[in-house]
């Protein structure tokens, strides 16, 4: 195979990747009669609540991924049309997974090594919303692989059999145009990972890619990847319908957007005393209590903080599990006015402003609602009422 440059060479549009993972791993979860009217539900319920969210808070579209992502994808009409027979030939049933220690996958490694794995695969998207005990299983299933110049890891057409992350190396990736030339539409440098959508569609590859630099790689073979990541995303989802459907705000959300803000939450925990939100910051998500007991305080007049310490501190509200704190300095798009602590130890799910923004559109109106609970609180602590946007 000869892979020549391409001056015109085409790129992969950022935001692909994430909106066909977003897709493969709710459809799997869901397992609907039919792919094709699935998808076209899936993907006109994505369209409205962009727009929706577009009248309602004037922002730019924010649904994008990180460049260091897999470019192994096609288009998803293309997928759907010619291969609908065979999309997910190899099932995954989550809730039949009990995890037994003797089907786990491990790859011995030194201290060494597992130490510069865990650097690699940090930032990779895929593996952001994994517990400790489930990261632990990825570093105990992927296994080293040495590159040299010239060397194909993946060539368009084959079978997929590994994911890879990459830890060091130049590595390029080509495309098949019409005519039968190759494209380069990619080109990684000491970081990203590639391979994951071919191995969740259990599809050929569908892209070339070729070591240009002596490199090393970790990989992840196909039941094992599949096993993790389908299994965190089903007990990921589990694990927030139930806070959700606690939430009053969340009740207007339809079934779709519920599932899709399961997808979006991130566990934080937090000790006692611990602080969760600090006034003056710029908000940068919101907070729904799992677990545990939030505590919110303002600095009263002439407060300020001494070496880290608050002064003249005054709380002014609790929230308890079910409750939800953060979303009013996202909606008043202001900084954080007042600070948040823990209270014992606390469990909480967290939604960035960029989620929340795509997301929580249809609540909207109902939290600027709320706005008056607040400053009602107000009145009875200082007698008087002050901005909300003061406040949270």
């Amino acid at each position: 195979m000869s892979c020549q440059r391409n001056p015109g060479k085409i790129t992969v549009p950022d935001d692909l990747r994430d909106i066909l993972l977003e897709f493969t791993i709710s459809y799997l979860l869901e397992q609907p009669g039919d792919i094709v009217d699935y998808a076209v539900d899936f993907f006109t319920r994505l369209k409205e609540n962009r727009q929706t969210q577009m009248i309602q808070s004037n922002a730019q579209q924010t649904c994008s991924s990180t460049p260091d992502e897999s470019v192994d994808d096609e288009p998803p009409v293309a997928r759907f049309a010619t291969r609908r027979k065979s999309v997910f030939a190899e099932t995954y049933n989550p809730e039949d997974d009990e995890d037994e220690e003797g089907i786990k996958m491990v790859h011995p490694k030194s201290d060494q090594q597992r130490l510069r794995l865990g650097e690699s695969v940090k930032t990779i998207l895929l593996f952001r919303a994994l517990d400790k005990e489930q990261m632990a299983d990825v570093l105990d299933a992927m296994f080293e692989k040495a590159v040299e110049p010239g060397e194909f890891i993946i060539r368009q057409g084959d079978d997929g059999d590994n994911f890879y992350v990459i830890e060091r190396g130049k590595f390029e990736v080509y495309v098949k145009d019409p005519t039968g030339d190759d494209l380069l539409i990619h080109t990684y440098e000491n970081s990203g990972a590639f391979g994951e959508l071919a191995l969740l569609y259990n599809m050929p590859r569908a892209a070339t890619i070729k070591a240009i630099s002596p490199g090393t790689l970790w990989a992840m073979d196909r039941q094992t990847f599949r096993r993790i990541l389908l299994k965190s995303a089903y007990k990921k989802r589990k694990m927030y319908e139930d806070l959700i459907n606690k939430v009053p705000m969340l009740k207007s959300l339809e079934n779709y957007e519920r599932m899709n803000l399961a997808d979006a939450l991130a566990p934080k925990h937090f000790s006692d005393g611990e602080r969760i939100i600090k006034q003056g910051d710029i908000a940068d998500g919101m907070y729904f209590v799992e677990d545990g007991l939030v505590k919110i305080t303002i600095l009263g007049d002439n407060g300020r903080e001494i070496e880290g310490i608050p002064t003249n501190v005054i709380e002014i509200n609790r929230v308890p599990a079910g409750g939800y704190l953060g979303e009013l300095a996202l909606v008043t798009h202001k900084p954080r006015a007042a600070s948040a602590y823990a209270v014992g130890n606390v469990k909480l799910a967290f939604l960035d402003v960029e989620a929340f923004e795509r997301l929580l559109g249809p609540c909207m109106e109902l939290m600027k609602r709320n706005i008056e609970d607040y400053e009602d609180q107000l009145v009875k602590i200082f007698g008087s009422k002050t901005n909300i946007s003061d406040v949270r």
